[in-house]
């Protein structure tokens, strides 16, 4: 090879690494993915039969992601009409009470389901550290007023479809198979109007009917590995993970948040009669994303024969 040959070869390498950089930075991360699939439910009424239920995911609401961006998504998410809206968690990236404000304004945009609007809590929604109960009581109180169902550790039907949401598996109010990082110190919870008295994950999956159609929100996927499942069948929605945000092609995401390297997104067969899907969220906590598009995902609700 000439050296004229070598430099335009060198600066094509250059050109295109540059483009996928621009590319990973400036338009995938808003480039908004909309997944549709069915969620077929055990014992699903007819008359919910062709419904549909949106997952919305890691809004992270802060001075990381655009607002503008947030709200153009809950648009497109306005625009599906969907029956269900459910919320697995990471509303904000707390710094201070700017966030819960912003939150507000954001969220008048939020979608909202014709038959009901649930949401569960993410570890950023617990405030530095994932400790803070007075943080997770204003964004609970922020997704209240914008028409949610804040479920931390309760049970709720709505329509005809049970959902139960946990809290965050970092937070305090978990339980004692809380997955607090081992720098963290973990504090018993004050009691929270949001929150089901006394009450922690485990308790709240025990309060499931089993014979009804069952949607779970547990924003972390780790979650699932622990001993409080059986019985349980139904979908279990999660996030946190954003996908790893970054998946070089043919290879799993070289950084993603959870133990079980296993959960990157998409739907797990974690159970007898139980699926798990993890949404790839809309915002991030690094702007960048390559190949992890941000998604709202719209599940059509359809009748799955009982299994054993």
């Amino acid at each position: 090879m000439n050296r004229r040959r070598f430099l335009a070869v060198g600066a094509g390498a250059v050109a295109a690494a540059a483009g996928t950089a621009v590319y990973a930075w400036q338009i995938e991360p808003y480039w908004l993915d909309v997944v549709r699939r069915p969620m077929p439910l055990e014992n699903l009424p007819a008359s919910l039969e062709g419904k549909t239920l949106l997952q919305v995911s890691d809004v992270h609401v802060g001075p990381r992601v655009s607002s503008d961006y947030l709200i153009r998504a809950f648009e497109a998410g306005r625009a599906l009409a969907p029956d269900f809206v459910a919320y697995t968690g990471d509303f904000v990236s707390y710094r201070s009470p700017h966030e819960i404000v912003e939150l507000a304004r954001v969220l008048r945009a939020a979608p909202r389901g014709r038959l009901g609007t649930v949401a569960s809590l993410g570890n950023h929604d617990y405030g530095r550290n994932w400790k803070s109960i007075a943080v997770a009581d204003d964004v609970s109180r922020v997704a209240t007023d914008a028409g949610m169902v804040v479920l931390r550790n309760d049970v709720r039907t709505l329509a005809g479809l049970q959902f139960a949401g946990l809290a965050d598996f970092w937070s305090p109010e978990f339980g004692p198979h809380h997955g607090l990082p081992p720098t963290g110190e973990l504090i018993a919870p004050v009691p929270s109007r949001f929150a089901r008295a006394d009450t922690d994950a485990s308790d709240a999956l025990r309060l499931l009917a089993r014979d009804a159609p069952t949607v779970v929100l547990s924003h972390n996927p780790d979650v699932q590995d622990l001993p409080l499942w059986d019985g349980v069948r139904g979908w279990v929605l999660a996030g946190h993970t954003h996908g790893g945000q970054v998946k070089p092609p043919f290879l799993p995401p070289p950084v993603l948040p959870v133990r079980n390297k296993r959960y990157t997104a998409g739907a797990f067969d974690v159970g007898p009669g139980r699926t798990m899907y993890i949404n790839r969220g809309l915002g991030f906590l690094v702007q960048i994303r390559f190949d992890v598009r941000p998604e709202l995902t719209l599940f059509t609700l359809t009748r799955a024969p009982a299994t054993t």
